[in-house]
């Protein structure tokens, strides 16, 4: 393997860090938009029946942002409760794009992997060849064997890099295709949470919020 290494040549560095560097992000992200982290069962359930119920405690929506994406989303709706269902539903997608961006950590990075790993293979394999080729050059083509052996050598970092693109591409997919169905998920659960609200406001006895009283008209004077 060593061997293998030394040679595809300097060009074998930056190709393993970047191997490196694809397998901490895949393993990461597989860790944090676990579903049960990014989507834990049953809150939505959960907080719609306690926002039907009555009273709702500031400190216990705080501990809902906490608790995750999906609970810092219905959060936020609860903060603007009593606003209308339009400045409720902007609150709702000014979180979620904040949401989004969280979850996307690091994807873009990973695409550039899979993006520069295989063009940073194929340059080791270039500068491998042309070494090849000054030397035949300089000392006569000799050996045939030597030579198919310079061959496969130089080949090595196209190898390299192609195991480093071809994880790095399926894992950047696979996450951006997880992320987008959380995202519709996640706005089913809000969407469902907006109806609770809107029928606890409908219910007889629901206290109706307070209106701004009328300006009285201006007093006229008499002549």
């Amino acid at each position: 393997m060593w061997e293998l290494v030394k040679a595809g040549g300097w060009p074998m560095v930056p190709l393993l860090l970047l191997g490196v560097a694809a397998l901490a992000i895949i393993l990461e992200r597989l860790w944090t938009l676990r579903r049960a982290e990014v989507m834990p069962p049953r809150l939505g359930e959960e907080v719609r029946n306690w926002a039907a119920r009555g009273p709702l405690d500031p400190a216990h929506i705080e501990s809902l942002r906490r608790n995750s994406p999906l609970g810092e989303l219905l959060a936020a709706a609860l903060d603007v409760r009593h606003r209308p269902r339009e400045v409720i539903r902007e609150r709702l997608e000014d979180t979620g794009r904040h949401l989004v961006f969280r979850m996307e950590r690091y994807l873009s990075a990973l695409g550039t992997i899979a993006s520069a790993g295989p063009l940073l293979g194929l340059l080791g394999t270039v500068i491998g060849m042309i070494q090849m080729f000054l030397g035949i050059l300089d000392h006569g083509l000799g050996d045939v064997n030597q030579l198919a052996g310079g061959i496969g050598k130089a080949l090595v970092c196209t190898a390299t890099g192609m195991i480093v693109a071809v994880p790095s591409l399926v894992f950047h997919r696979f996450f951006r295709s997880r992320i987008a169905g959380y995202v519709i998920e996640m706005e089913a659960q809000a969407t469902a949470l907006l109806d609770a609200l809107d029928a606890r406001a409908a219910a007889p006895g629901a206290v109706p919020a307070a209106r701004p009283a009328p300006a009285r008209p201006a007093a006229t004077t008499r002549s």
